[in-house]
């Protein structure tokens, strides 16, 4: 059986698309949908991805409108976190320490809601997840 081997493409309504686009450029550093086909899109390191439909009466991605919510690794979750807070950007982080890493949250400018995840080394070492890929 064949299956997809990873996310291509993160498609998204915006209502100013090209102030979001250079918001994740500046802020977390996603490269801007490149202008034509001889320059390389954003790359992200391997890793897992967690792909989960929730309940459509899900509080989880805070506002009710909502219908999606990135969840984006970082290496160093308090380094990102400083980062974005010297910046002016409200970040939440999870004060639970979960087995599968730690947690923060923020939003775009129009809302949407961003997960920050830091995985634990010791469940899925770095080195482990490049072998597999």
């Amino acid at each position: 059986m064949q299956t997809v081997t990873g996310i291509g493409g993160f498609f998204f309504r915006a209502k100013d698309p090209t102030v979001v686009a250079r918001w994740y450029k500046e802020h977390l550093g996603v490269d801007l949908v490149p202008a034509d086909y001889n320059q390389r899109p954003w790359s992200q390191e391997a890793g897992p991805t967690v792909f989960a439909p929730f309940p459509i009466d899900t509080d989880y991605f805070g506002d009710q409108g909502k219908a999606w919510m990135i969840n984006f690794r970082v290496r160093n979750l308090e380094a990102m976190v400083q980062q974005l807070r010297r910046l002016g950007i409200q970040v939440t982080i999870d004060p639970e320490i979960h087995p599968n890493g730690r947690f923060a949250r923020l939003y775009d400018p129009e809302g949407n809601p961003i997960e920050l995840w830091s995985r634990p080394e010791k469940i899925w070492p770095r080195e482990q997840l490049i072998k597999r890929h």
